[in-house]
C-alpha cells in the first residue's frame, strides 16, 4: 500500500545482471563484492547457455550505498570480463512491464 510518505520512494532493492562467456570464480567474485558491502541476495538464477554464462539476482541494499557499489561492480566487470549491470527494481520492472 502506498502512502504519501512512501510514494516516490525508491526501494532498498536492486536487479543485478551478468553475461558473458563462462569461467570459474564468476558467482563467488560478485557474490563476495556484495557481501563485503552487506549487500544481501535475495533470490538469484543463473545459467550457461553454450558457454555463455548468465545470472541475475535480486539484491538488497539496506546496508549498503548504491553508487560504491556501482562504481565497484564496473571494475569487477572489467577484472572478469564480463558485463554487468545493476538497476534498482522500480527502473527495471517499469523497463520490462507487460
Amino acid at each position: 500500500m502506498t502512502t504519501p510518505e512512501t510514494e516516490g520512494a525508491l526501494s532498498n532493492k536492486v536487479i543485478i545482471t551478468v553475461l558473458g562467456g563462462d569461467r570459474p570464480g564468476i558467482v563467488a567474485a560478485v557474490a563476495g563484492a556484495l557481501s563485503e558491502r552487506e549487500a544481501n541476495i535475495l533470490d538469484i538464477s543463473q545459467t550457461i547457455l553454450q558457454g555463455i554464462f548468465t545470472m541475475t539476482m535480486l539484491v538488497d541494499l539496506a546496508k549498503a550505498d548504491f553508487s560504491e557499489l556501482k562504481d565497484h561492480l564496473d571494475e569487477l566487470s572489467q577484472s572478469l570480463g564480463v558485463q554487468i549491470l545493476m538497476q534498482r527494481e522500480e527502473v527495471f520492472k517499469y523497463m520490462y512491464r507487460l
